[in-house]
This record gives C-alpha cells, structure tokens and sequence, in this order.
C-alpha cells in the first residue's frame, strides 16, 4: 500500500475565468502533520475546498487520490463520510447550543427510532472532549460561555466525533493568544500519536517549524516546492523565500523621514464599566498621549482592556458610564457617537474586519467609500459616483489591492486584500488619529510588509497612529512607543530603545504582582 494517504494531482480550479489553481500537486504521507504555506490568495483556502468537497467534482480539473482510491465528491458530507473533516477559520459553532450539542451538531447520536439519545451525546461529548484535553469540561453549558481558545478544540472534538482520519485545519490560532495556541499545537502532536493525519494552514511560521513534518508551499496558485523536516532547512526565513520568492532581510520596513511633531491626541483619566455589568470595572484611569508622526502600540495579554479602550474612545462603542477627556489637535471633543468620531478625524480599523469592517456581499468601491460618504463623496444627499470610483480606483492602486476591478465583491478577497480595503476605507476618511487593531491578523508575512508600509506612510503624513498587536515582534518592528495595558490599567511606557519581549513580560508579570 502507498505511504500516501493523499495525492492531489494537477488540480486546476477556475474562478471567471481567472486561474485560482494551476496545475497544483500535493502528497500527505498517512500519519503525518503536513502544512500548507502561501501568501493571501495564494490559493491554500481553494485547494481544501477542492479536497473537502466543498468545491463539486466538475468543478475542477485534476484528481483526488485518498487512501488509493480515486475521489469524486459532490459534497462536504461525502469526504466526511471517508474520514476527511475540514475546519474552516470562522468557527462553525452555534453559540447558543450546549458543548454536547455542538460536538455532534450534524452527526447526531439517535436511537432506533431516529429519537436523539441524549444520555449517550453527553457521554460520548465527555469521551470526545478528553481526546482534545477538556475532559473537565461541562458538556451542558452554552457555547458561548466558552472562550475561542476552548471553542477552537470543541471543533476539532467535533471532529474526531466523525471518525475523521485526515484533519485539515485552517489558521487555527489566528484568533488565540501564545497559551492557547501552544495548548492548541501540542494537541495535534497528540493526535497525531493517535494516528490522525493533518494538514495545517498557518501563517504563524513559528508554529509550523514546531508541528509539521513537511511543508508545501504555493504561489499564485502553483505549487513551488514540499519541504521535509531534518532532511531540508525548516527555518522562518527559508520558508517566507518560498512563499515570497526572494529573501526578506527585513520583515518590517525602516521609517525614515518622518518628523514627530505635538501631541495631536490625548485621553486623559479614561474610565469605563462593563456594558451588560454597570459594577464592574473594565478600564480605570487610562491616560496616553500620541504625537504627529509617531506611532505608539499598545500592548498587553489578551483580555486585557486594549480593544475595549480603542472602541470606547471611538465614538462610546463599547461600554457605560464612560468618564474622562479626549482632545485632538489640542482641542476637547466629545465623541458620542461614531459620526462624531469621524467628523473630528478619528478612524478607528477593527479587530473583526469580516464582521465589522467589510459588508462581504458589497464590492471594493463601495467598501472603500461607505465611512467618507457622507463628508466627501455626496452633496445634499446625493452620492457622486464618479467621484467614488476615482477615488476607489486610486487607493486600489495606492495600497496595492489584488483584484481584477474594484466592482469584485469584498467577501472573494484573500484576508490580506480584505484588511488593506478596510485600511482604504479608513484613510480616506482623512483622519488624524488611526487607532489600528490587529491590523496583520490572519494574513501573510508579504501582505504583512506591505501594511506595515501603509503605516510608515501614514506616519510620514503627519497622522498620529495606535497599533494594538498580540504579536510582540510586530508591536517592537512597527512603533516609535509603547503603553502596556493590564488587566484595564496602564502598567508601564517604554520608548523604542527600551522595547523588548522581556521588558514587556516583565512589565506585566511586575503588575501582576502588585494587584496580589
């Protein structure tokens, strides 16, 4: 028998007309973690669609080779059926369903009579949850009570509830911090010691040098070349070369002519309560400052307080009985309201650019110009839009959106795509303070760069810019200064010479100790 549980040969899927995959090869030994590397849109997503069956046989051009066997699947439930499970990057829980509820969703436990057997769903919940390290976990509680590191392995219980033989997970740690990602990891090496096979797809290059056994990596929809752990180099840089298809010296650019001018925005004694708990405090007494030019990172562990503080100041979008001053360009304002933010120049680019920044379903331009509409791009109410598509077509451009034309439809985009047209519709709003949160979540280090230019530009521009980051290498490379949040509090300011990952922990951990 072939040590290949999978072959993927000559996989070519179209997409009007436009080559998504060409010619595309892949080959997973049987008990192996194999990952799949690639920029935004390099065509990784499209590929296990085609595997999953989430893309028909028809659809494609190529074969399925699994278990020796030539596949044809109309439909997800058809690999499912062969031991194939996909979990995709949004989570497909129902939030207000149990954890048992949620574990064989779709793969319900019944008796004879077709009647759901509870007794056994809850058992074989436990039984399911253990394999993926909760088996102390209340199979009876809500989803959502859950945190998405908890939710992350839920799904991959549900999984193993499939009988699954290959597992393919896609960027499963793009939404967890270091814990639970490690966490996350080590159980796929266990896994694997249970004789599951998986194919990961990451752009945390760090996380597969540890667990992967081989690398493939695709460009612009072509397969480029199979690493093989202790046989070839497996490091960071030899990866991103492949992917990029030439040395990255240095992942973020040098910022060089940029004057850093006053203060342009302050907040000062910033408080704000829980919005469903008027007693519980979630930021106490938050004070920063940020000068034209500069751009300043706020730092922290998850949970911190750094999200509720950005959507707070940006129009009271989060929480109650806020208190404290803010000023830009030196004067007070009073930001009630996000029509209030923007007219006084704030933009504010969300964590959540599927949920919150983008309507998926609408195109580039119309994603690109909603926020500025109504101060640039119409006149008594009515739109100008010769202007919008000028306009659009512009920072298509400037920003380097890969697209065939700014009518594509936002939700087709890679995820790098997707951030750079949230990051246009806030620029062209033409604010003077961007606050940017998890601006380079979820996509790939050549798309990284490319954002991490726009910064440098804005910066040029006179704007003063916050960039909140989980990742600390990316908050040291990317800014002039740097405010520690913890648990709702700032714990400490470091310039740029004082940045390091162990200041920074220690900082916090130094926090830690004087709330004990």
């Amino acid at each position: 028998m072939s040590e290949y549980i999978l072959e993927m040969n000559h996989i070519t899927k179209e997409f009007s007309g436009v080559k998504a995959l060409d010619d595309v090869n892949l080959k997973v030994k049987k008990g192996e973690i194999h990952a799949l590397c690639g920029e935004n849109g390099a065509g990784k997503s499209t590929l296990m669609n085609v595997l999953s069956g989430v893309y028909p046989f028809g659809t494609y051009t190529g074969d399925i080779v699994y278990k020796g066997e030539t596949m044809k699947f109309h439909h997800i439930k058809d690999s499912e059926a062969k031991g194939i499970v996909i979990i995709h990057q949004e989570l497909a829980l129902s939030p207000y369903m149990s954890v048992a509820e949620n574990v064989f969703l779709g793969n319900e436990q019944c008796s004879a009579r077709g009647v759901i057997d509870w007794t056994k769903t809850q058992a074989k919940a436990k039984e399911m949850l253990a394999k993926v390290g909760l088996e102390h976990e209340n199979v009876n509680v809500p989803v959502n009570t859950l945190g998405v590191g908890k939710q992350q392995l839920i799904e991959i219980a549900k999984a193993m509830a499939k009988n699954v033989d290959l597992l393919i997970l896609d960027e499963p740690t793009a939404a967890l911090n270091d814990e639970e990602s490690a966490k996350l990891l080590d159980i796929m090496l266990d896994l694997k010691k249970q004789g599951v096979t998986m194919i990961i797809i990451s752009h945390k290059l760090n996380e597969i040098s540890y667990v992967a056994d081989s690398i493939t990596v695709i460009r612009d929809g072509h397969t480029i070349e199979t690493l093989v752990k202790d046989v070839d180099d497996f490091s960071e840089d030899r990866i991103i070369k492949g992917m990029v298809g030439r040395e990255m010296t240095n992942r973020y650019p040098v910022r060089e002519g940029v004057t850093i001018g006053d203060v342009i925005f302050e907040v000062k004694d910033w408080n704000v309560y829980h919005p469903d708990d008027p007693d519980r405090h979630v930021l106490r007494d938050i004070n920063i400052k940020v000068r034209a030019g500069e751009v300043v990172g706020l730092a922290g562990l998850m949970g911190a307080g750094r999200t509720e503080f950005a959507m707070s100041v940006f129009g009271k979008s989060y929480g109650q009985k806020i208190s404290g001053t803010v000023k830009i360009n030196g004067k007070e304002v009073n930001l009630k309201d996000v029509r209030t933010a923007i007219d006084n120049k704030l933009a504010y680019v969300s964590e959540d650019r599927k949920g919150n920044g983008l309507v998926l379903i609408d195109d580039i331009k119309r994603n690109m110009t909603m926020a500025a509409l109504r101060n640039f791009f119409s006149k008594n109410g009515i739109v100008n839009a010769n202007e919008e598509i000028v306009k659009a077509e512009e920072y298509k451009k400037l920003i380097n959106v890969k697209a065939n034309s700014i009518d594509q439809t936002v939700g087709s985009l890679s995820g790098g795509n997707q951030q750079k047209v949230v990051l246009a519709k806030w620029m062209l709003t033409q604010p003077d303070v961007l606050i940017l949160d998890e601006p380079t979540r979820g996509i790939d280090v050549g798309a990284k760069y490319e954002i991490y230019c726009v910064i440098n530009d804005l910066a040029k521009a006179g704007k003063a810019v916050i960039v909140i980051s989980s990742e600390m290498p990316e908050i040291i490379g990317t800014c002039d200064r740097l405010y520690i949040i913890n648990e709702g509090h700032i714990a400490g300011e470091l310039s740029k010479s004082e940045m390091t990952q162990e200041r920074i922990m220690g900082c916090i951990m130094a926090d830690n100790r004087k709330g004990e």
